[in-house]
């Protein structure tokens, strides 16, 4: 038996770390990490995350002694973004595009394939005691030491943060991720709009070639009324009104006050 723990370098799976070994004694001989790519060149991580990627990596190897390997990406997301879209029943149809935000093929695709597990291994991975959403990945050869040990998002913050282990995407934001990546909140789609102009334009190029928006549409739970999804274009709208002060950013935003023609309600 082969015990495998896999690492994004964010809060959970490093406090993860530190709880399967030095607080449940579980054995762990290797350490695992997916490098996503958004291009032939391009990471997925913003330099700051690159950087700390090589500080975490050295703290793993000087309190746990392992060696965190990277097994080479098979595919990067431009390569899978403009790949054929394929049914269920195997027709063809336009590319993929943006992936959903529920059942993302991106995270399955960028990440899960990189490395091929094997029979006779059993693998740890940074689930937190309050994410039940995510336990169904779980299993007798799955398994998080958060939940064995009870520890929650806050605790793998605090832990991380006390021990200089804390990435630095959660200065900005709350999840740690990809820059291209749909889940992310409108403060970090704000700050890449701002300070990188360069993945920005990445960003509209494949916009205006993807076949689905950016974020999915959702109904209004009061109404019914079916709201459209937002395109990167969308919210460079936004940011560029905002900078031009055509829309006040003191209250809450209303998409209605990009539109002159339609009566703006606050």
């Amino acid at each position: 038996m082969e015990y495998i723990y896999y690492t994004s370098h964010g809060k959970d799976s490093m406090a993860g770390l530190h709880v399967a070994i030095d607080i449940l004694g579980w054995p762990v001989d290797r350490v695992i990490h997916s490098t996503v790519w958004a291009t032939c060149e391009i990471q997925g991580n913003l330099p700051k995350m690159v950087e700390f990627k090589k500080h975490a990596e050295a703290e793993i190897k000087r309190r746990w002694g392992l060696t965190v390997e990277t097994p080479p990406a098979k595919h990067n997301f431009e390569e899978l973004f403009y790949a054929p879209y394929v049914s269920k029943a195997g027709q063809t149809g336009t590319i993929r595009g943006w992936p959903l935000l529920k059942g993302s093929w991106c995270a399955r695709d960028l990440k899960q394939f990189t490395y091929v597990p094997k029979a006779g291994e059993t693998h740890y991975i940074g689930i937190a005691i309050d994410e039940p959403d995510r336990f169904r990945q779980l299993s007798d050869r799955k398994k998080s030491p958060l939940v064995e040990a009870g520890w929650t998002e806050a605790m793998c913050y605090d832990w991380c943060k006390e021990n200089g282990l804390l990435a630095p995407t959660y200065e900005t934001a709350t999840r740690d991720g990809c820059w291209f990546c749909p889940k992310q909140g409108v403060e970090q789609l704000r700050l890449l709009y701002h300070t990188r102009p360069d993945l920005w334009a990445l960003l509209l190029k494949w916009d205006k070639d993807s076949p689905v928006t950016f974020k999915a549409g959702t109904v209004d739970k009061k109404t019914g009324e079916k709201i459209p999804g937002k395109t990167v274009h969308d919210y460079d709208r936004r940011f560029r009104a905002e900078d031009l002060g055509e829309v006040p950013t003191d209250r809450r935003f209303r998409w209605a006050m990009l539109d002159k023609n339609k009566e703006v309600t606050i």
